[in-house]
């Protein structure tokens, strides 16, 4: 098992390869606008997984990821021209999400403001259910004789 901070520098190391070798262009028509997101590389530095995000339609992604799979072998000798290590890496090309996961999470924070919104315009036509203040306030000595004449009279009356 290689040390993390090492698999880690070849990830960045693979980043940076196959990122100037896609600016340089592939003579591949299929190839879109490919941005490479992050590189994640195995312990024992054998396996190396690109994620990639393309800018544009399903069908340019749809192209691009297979103009990458079929680049793979070109790319992964590039890379081992580049390395200091004993062994070149195989290298896995995944669709990066993120485009689609930020369009949901824009998604959800406008229907929670609709929310909000909707919330607070019916806060402010609403009543009280009960009193408009509902503590205990202390009593005052006023209440106190007016509760003793009161009581003296129903007790006279009754």
């Amino acid at each position: 098992m290689a040390d993390p901070q090492r698999a880690r520098k070849m990830a960045d190391r693979i980043r940076e390869i196959v990122a100037r070798r896609l600016e340089k262009g592939l003579r591949d028509p299929r190839l879109g606008f490919v941005t490479i997101t992050d590189v994640r590389v195995t312990g024992d530095l054998q396996h190396a997984s690109i994620f990639y995000t393309v800018y544009g339609t399903e069908e340019e992604r749809r192209d691009s990821a297979l103009a990458l799979k079929a680049a793979t072998g070109m790319l992964r000798t590039e890379v081992g021209r580049n390395i200091t290590a004993r062994l070149t890496p195989s290298l896995e090309f995944i669709a990066d999400a993120i485009p689609e996961n930020a369009e949901h999470i824009e998604e959800l924070l406008r229907e929670a403001r609709e929310r909000d919104a909707e919330t607070t315009a019916l806060a402010s036509g609403a009543d009280f259910a009960g009193e408009a203040d509902p503590y205990v306030k202390p009593r005052l000595a006023e209440d106190d004789e007016d509760d003793a004449e009161d009581a003296s009279a129903s007790a006279a009356r009754g």
